[in-house]
């Protein structure tokens, strides 16, 4: 196959796998958008968490967030748990890499807040024990994977979300997830400046 051609197809495939996500994601994306704005107007906080552009995605998320995304807003509350270098390599050193997630939920998250987890195969075990934690600490879940969720899917309590990829190639699932990310972001903007209802 030439080069071009070949380039070609990652497009052709790109926006085939967002409009399979389309299909099945829109609804639960909206949810999810409603649950994370009550979540901040309630004084509340958005924690997120992956690994590899997982990470990336979550650190993304929260700067949309913290920082704004396209319009201008007061700062919203949003912690990506994939940034202090010295709280992810202490954990990682003195108990396990699976706790690096999980312990910094035990100190900074409370009822009421929301983790956006990040997993493009729903397999990461250090997002999955994040998981336990928010759940054992009032926090619910947004579920963000592809390939069927893996093992979170089985995790998720009935009042959690689960925004899953319908495709199957990694590069895909996170082009997804980005737009995805941003879709949460436009979101919760438009409803928290009274666009829409």
């Amino acid at each position: 196959m030439p080069l071009l051609q070949r380039i070609q197809q990652q497009f052709h495939d790109s926006v085939q796998a967002k409009q399979q996500a389309l299909d099945v994601m829109a609804a639960p994306i909206e949810r999810a958008v409603r649950l994370m704005t009550q979540c901040l107007q309630s004084g509340g906080k958005v924690m997120a968490c992956g690994n590899g552009g997982s990470a990336a995605d979550s650190q993304h998320f929260a700067a949309e967030l913290l920082n704004r995304f396209e319009k201008e807003r007061p700062p919203l509350a949003a912690i990506a748990l994939t940034t202090d270098t010295s709280t992810l390599t202490s954990i990682a050193n003195d108990y396990r890499f699976e706790d690096v997630f999980a312990k910094q939920i035990q100190a900074l998250g409370r009822s009421g807040d929301v983790l956006l987890a990040i997993s493009t195969s729903g397999n990461s075990l250090n997002v999955i024990e994040a998981i336990h934690v928010a759940h054992a600490r009032g926090i619910r879940v947004v579920a963000l994977t592809g390939r069927g969720g893996g093992k979170m899917n089985a995790l998720l309590a009935a009042d959690d979300l689960h925004l899953c990829v319908p495709v199957e190639r990694t590069a895909r699932i996170q082009e997804v997830h980005l737009l995805t990310i941003h879709c949460l972001c436009d979101g919760i903007d438009a409803l928290i400046l009274g666009e829409i209802q």
